[in-house]
């Protein structure tokens, strides 16, 4: 095995542009359509749970997709299945733009969430490529997915505005098949390669549980949280659930590396990556919800769609830029601290949602700090995690973060729906205890993270690190960023932070 060949700042240059937008387009394609839901239903007269799966279709696939295209890519070649991955989210931004039927758009979604290998395979084509500019190329790289989730709330309301609800998945077809082809011409295929054999059962156990799981979440106040067939759906994940690890266990080559998993860099990255998913992705859903509902309901603002999009630009933005301080504060004050503060400010800004939501300048305060929280955390766990694994598994194991992150945010968006569904109120809208319920429960669980975070194996500099875990092995010669610890001393700060067992920061 041979590291990649050097490239040029321009081949760097297209590279990270094209992994840029392509993670982008993943993320702008999970929520663009969530502040449009009411008008898909209306549209292809269905029922609210229905049209709830045009949202969880996509979760869910990207959630079966993000780990076994990550081992895809680390056993053929991460920048062509990269190509698969941008084709695969043309194909179904295609086949939803032309959708005659919710089921359509459904199976549309479903192709789309194909895309989420583009994470994965993003980070680990930086760690081949970038070298000594890695941390700061992943901080970025994981910002965008943060940035492009809220900037896709945005956007909808006037892109509907000016070409229909059609035009959310026409002009992300184009974008991501231009990206194809220019990633197909010009981002060079890492020689580095893992053999091994694709872990389809694996996959299946991953999906049927994830889907008895998430079906059953979804239909709960519908057949009644006691039901027969809920409790059938919980038991039937269950098993599933314990199948699908015995599975991993056992398997030569593993979907997800449960052995991996006890790495305490590993276990600690993706329990904070769920919980933050669950209390991210599940406030942006139903955020514009609460806004667009009509004041006589007893609460919410009668907002329009571009109006309720707004909300979450402030949010965006500041996870967004937070992305670019991120290495700095974690030289300065190490990966773990970083990583609690963030998940204490989440926290408190969605407890600050439950309870002061009267006027839209509370909302704006909350989710520009929520912003700031969110972006310390997601900008973070990227370089913890690459760093945490030998360099081979590179792939996987980012891979399995963001796999975690999406279940967490799937399973979410279903409890805050059945939360909120489950309290009637004025005029046929959901009482107000509904929304406070259910942001107060999302403040907890993402405080509760930290208790994970305070476990992550603490480093002043992720950069030399990862340079010290790779060098250990002699696969590279890196030279740390500048204000860098030197290896041995590194070494010395792996030792003291009690995690002398591991290869990890």
């Amino acid at each position: 095995m041979q590291p990649s060949a050097p490239r040029s700042s321009a081949q760097r240059g297209v590279t990270f542009a094209v992994l840029a937008v392509a993670a982008s387009s993943f993320a702008l394609l999970q929520s663009l359509i969530v502040p449009v839901l009411p008008t898909i239903q209306a549209e292809f007269d269905t029922s609210q749970t229905t049209v709830t799966w045009v949202l969880t279709a996509y979760l869910l696939s990207a959630s079966i997709s993000t780990p076994l295209l990550g081992r895809v890519g680390d056993v053929v070649g991460k920048t062509k299945v990269l190509v698969v991955c941008l084709v695969a989210l043309s194909l179904g931004s295609l086949v939803a733009a032309l959708a005659p039927s919710i089921g359509w758009l459904i199976a549309a979604r479903v192709l789309q969430g194909v895309g989420g290998g583009v994470l994965p395979l993003s980070f680990g084509i930086i760690r081949d490529e970038f070298r000594e500019r890695m941390t700061m190329a992943l901080s970025v790289i994981a910002s965008l997915t943060a940035v492009g989730f809220g900037f896709g709330i945005v956007l909808a309301g006037p892109i509907v505005d000016a070409v229909g609800f059609r035009g959310l998945f026409w002009l992300p077809m184009m974008v991501t098949m231009v990206v194809a082809v220019v990633a197909l011409l010009f981002v060079p295929e890492s020689p580095l390669r893992t053999p091994a054999r694709l872990p389809i059962l694996p996959a299946i156990l991953l999906g049927g549980w994830l889907i008895a799981l998430l079906l059953g979440l979804s239909q709960g106040n519908h057949w009644g949280w006691a039901s027969p067939e809920v409790l059938g759906l919980f038991a039937l994940a269950l098993l599933l659930a314990a199948a699908w690890v015995a599975v991993e266990l056992r398997v030569e080559v593993p979907m997800i590396d449960m052995r991996m998993m006890r790495r305490r860099g590993v276990w600690t990255s993706n329990v904070v990556s769920g919980c933050v998913g669950f209390g991210v992705l599940a406030s942006f859903g139903f955020l514009p919800q609460l806004l667009q509902t009509p004041p006589e309901a007893g609460y919410g603002f009668g907002a329009t769609i571009t109006d309720s999009g707004r909300l979450l630009l402030p949010s965006a933005v500041a996870s967004f830029v937070v992305g670019f301080f991120t290495a700095a504060l974690i030289r300065r004050f190490g990966a773990r601290s970083v990583i609690t503060a963030g998940l204490l400010i989440t926290g408190s800004a969605f407890i600050s949602v439950a309870l002061f939501h009267n006027e839209t300048w509370q909302l704006y305060a909350a989710t520009t700090v929520q912003g700031i929280g969110s972006g310390l955390v997601f900008s973070s766990l990227a370089g913890v995690v690459v760093a945490s694994v030998p360099r081979e598994q590179t792939g996987v194991a980012s891979g399995m973060n963001a796999n975690i992150r999406t279940i967490g945010g799937s399973i979410g968006a279903a409890v805050m729906a059945g939360v909120i569904t489950a309290h009637d109120g004025l005029a046929g809208y959901p009482d107000e205890r509904g929304y406070v319920i259910g942001f107060v429960v999302l403040g907890i669980v993402v405080g509760l993270a930290s208790l994970a975070a305070l476990r992550i194996p603490n480093s002043h500099d992720l950069a030399s690190a990862g340079a010290l875990a790779d060098a250990a092995d002699g696969e590279l010669g890196l030279v740390p960023a500048a204000g860098a610890v030197p290896a041995r001393e590194a070494h010395q700060d792996v030792i003291r932070s009690g995690s002398s067992d591991e290869r990890v920061v």
